[in-house]
Formats: structure tokens, sequence, C-alpha cells
């Protein structure tokens, strides 16, 4: 094992053993390299003369670029758009989103939680988070209602174990029974358990309620106190876009950071839909420990263990679009314009509930619960999913999701209100045309 990864290892080890338990075999190895890093760290501070560690190019005291692609970007000078960002994430965005961080999530005010570690979009931190903490046989608790990439990324790439449990309840809200069930049947038998909470949720579009997250929490605390190691991690990739009063306002990180020994948060969001920047692929990954002696020291030690999963894999995210996002964030109107569009995908909400509900459908679908995010889905009574699917587009040239044999997934987030109604009649008469 590299020298860098035990140090790193023996800081995590006196702040909370656990950690080291729950780490894969993978990131107790994992370290965040020296050798030419570290050089040209030192060689940018102390290199007034001539510095010829940087592996880029350089013309006339500044950064070489194409005047073709500098016309493309106004306003980032090429230092802060072309050049390697570092591995960790420019440190101003780290900081920034941290600092909105507590201000999106009241129930940190009392918690600390590590700086954010920038990746290359959430799906970028679901595999980075797998690097470091899933070893193959591993179980991941998910819900039967998922999105599909989780099992590419966990299962097919990791080699972990997905454990489904049932989403929702007869009275129209998380089946929590289920959830309790499934994490304590795998928790007696594992020393290890992962659980993947994702709120907003991809893709029913649901959101726990402030009762069903405390419940959840608490559950996840009472296996931790039971003596089973519990990684929750929190895919917040729609954050922010709540539409009922009951819904949770805050990611579900904020109620379990800081519980239990045992239990670890990590936290993956972005700024991806948050932001409405899909293309730009930047977010970050966040970890929340209780309180130790050596809190800050852990933390920096988890901050290297990942910020070298990300330079083993990418190197690093991109400049330009960390840049963009932080310009973003530090201007004025930035939170105004974020409701503005935030009230936009909530009228559209209302708008597919109320009439994707209307008694007409009745017979052909039932709508599962949906609160926040960009997605719902209705499930099929008497029709098959794919084949729906396949005849709307064909047909009508309708896409939808299907999802396995009854379940399809409608986007509302790229509808205009003038087309909900004409969406769901259309489903229907195609429902109806395959009825003969």
């Amino acid at each position: 094992m590299n020298e860098i990864a035990k140090q790193l290892n023996d800081e995590i080890e006196q702040g909370n053993g656990h950690l080291m338990e729950m780490l894969a075999q993978v990131g107790k190895n994992l370290f965040f390299p020296k050798g030419i890093l570290s050089q040209s760290a030192e060689a940018k501070q102390k290199a007034h003369r001539i510095n010829a560690t940087i592996g880029i190019a350089k013309e006339e005291g500044g950064i070489m670029c194409l005047p073709s692609v500098m016309d493309s970007i106004e306003g980032l000078a090429p230092e802060n758009s072309l050049t390697y960002a570092p591995s960790f994430g420019i440190p101003a965005l780290r900081a920034a989103w941290k600092e909105a961080m507590f201000e999106k999530n009241p129930s940190l005010s009392d918690k600390e939680v590590s700086l954010p570690v920038v990746t290359c979009g959430i799906t970028h931190s679901i595999s980075v988070v797998a690097d470091v903490w899933v070893d193959p046989g591993d179980v991941v608790i998910l819900p039967d209602m998922m999105w599909g990439n989780y099992n590419m990324i966990l299962s097919v790439r990791r080699g972990a174990t997905l454990s489904k449990y049932n989403l929702f309840n007869n009275a129209g809200g998380l089946d929590l029974e289920a959830f309790e069930a499934k994490v304590k049947e795998e928790a007696a038998k594992r020393e290890k358990i992962i659980v993947l909470l994702n709120f907003p949720q991809n893709p029913t579009g649901y959101t726990a309620t402030k009762t069903e997250a405390a419940k959840i929490a608490d559950i996840l605390e009472e296996v931790a106190k039971g003596g089973t190691n519990v990684i929750a991690v929190t895919d917040d990739a729609y954050f922010g876009l709540f539409y009922e009063e009951e819904t949770l306002k805050e990611s579900i990180f904020s109620l379990i950071a800081g519980r239990h020994e045992r239990l670890l948060a990590i936290k993956m969001d972005g700024a991806t839909k948050e932001d409405y920047v899909w293309g730009l692929r930047v977010a970050f990954v966040t970890y929340g420990i209780p309180a130790c002696e050596n809190q800050a020291a852990v933390y920096d030690a988890l901050e290297k263990k990942t910020a070298g999963a990300v330079r083993g894999n990418i190197s690093n995210a991109s400049h330009l679009s960390q840049s963009i996002v932080l310009k973003a964030m530090q201007s004025e109107g930035y939170w105004e314009s974020k409701e503005e569009k935030g009230k936009i995908l909530k009228t559209r909400a209302n708008k597919v509930g109320e009439v994707s509900r209307d008694a007409k459908y009745a017979d052909a679908w039932s709508v599962y619960p949906f609160n926040s995010g960009y997605f719902m889905c209705i499930a099929l009574k008497n029709t098959d999913a794919e084949t729906l699917r396949l005849h709307l587009l064909d047909k009508y040239g309708v896409g939808l999701i299907a999802l396995g044999a009854t379940d399809i997934r409608v986007a509302f987030s790229c509808l205009e209100l003038g087309d909900v109604e004409e969406l769901f009649d259309i489903i229907y008469q195609g429902i109806q045309d395959l009825a003969g």
C-alpha cells in the first residue's frame, strides 16, 4: 500500500475506526498523489524565474489559445476556462457550494460537513462513491422503482448486490414498513450495508414528506446503534424542485449526517438540474460524520481519497464548466432566477397532476404519487407499457419512457402547459387503439 494511503487511513482510524471498516478495498488504497502535482504546486509558488513543470502550453506570459475558441467564451479568461482544474475542484467553487448547502439545508446549522469534491456530473459522483466505498458483493438497498443507471454503475461495474423494497404503500406515501424490513433484514446478515436515497426520485418524482424523512433517518440510526455499519448515500440530483407543503424541503442528508459513529452520510448533488446546466457536468460529493477529536483531519483524508478517485478516473472536471457555475452563483439575481424557474415547473406539475387523475382515464391507468422533480409515472391497468410506447411513437409521434411491464414515465419538465391535456388524451387514445 502506498505510504500516503497509509497516512490517510491512520487519520481516519484515529477519528472513527468504523469508517475504515466501511471503506472498500479500493478506497483503503486510494490517495491523492504528490509527485508531479505537488512539484508543480510548489513550483507555482516559488518558481518566479522559469517554471517548466506545467503540462500546458504558454505564450508571452499567458495561456496559449486559439482565437476561434476564445470567441465562444465571453467573460472568462483562458486561465479560468482552458487550463486544468484541480482534481478536488476549483477551491472558490467548493467553498461557494458548501456555503449554499448550509443556506438550503438549515438542519445542518449545528453540524460540520466536508468541503465538497467536484465531479463530472452526478453519474460520475455515483461512480466515484462506488469506487471508494463499494466492494464486490456489498449490498446496496434501493426501491423497486429506481433509475436504471444505478444497476450499471453499482452492480455491473462494481459487483454490488442490489436489494430492493416496495416504494409506495396503498395510502399514497412511502412504504416505510417495507423499507425498514429490508434494511433490518440485510443488516442482520452483514457488517455493512449501503442505502441509496434518491429525492426527488427518478422515475416517480416523489420526495419524502418531513415525517417520512424523519422516520427514515431514525431507522438508519437504530440499525447503526445495533452494530451494523451504515452508509447512507443521498442522490439529490433534482434538489430544490419541491411542489407541496408537506414535502421535505431539505436534503435528507441533513437529517442523517452526524447522528452516529456507525452511520456515514454521503451527499451527491450538483448544478446539473439545480441550475439548469445539464451539459456542463458539474456535481459534488460531500461527507457528514459525527464530531470527533480530529474531525477536520478525517474530512481532509476522505476528500483526498475522493479526489484521488477523480484523479485516477478523469483527472479533473471541466475548468470552464466550473467557472461558469461559480460565476453564476456569484451573480446578482441568481437565487431569484432559480425561484422563478422552479415556479414554472411547479405549475406544470400541478397541471399534470390535475389532468392525469381525471376520472375519464380511471379505467386505463392509476397515477403514482409525485410532488417534486421532473417526472411522474402512471401504472397501466390492461396495457403493456412497451407496446403502448412504440404505438404512441409510431402513430402519434409522442415519446414516453416505458418502465417494466406496466409503468410509463412522463417528463413534465419538458412539457408546455398547453401540451398536457393533449398528451394524456393521446395516451388514452393509444390504449383504446390497442384494445381493439
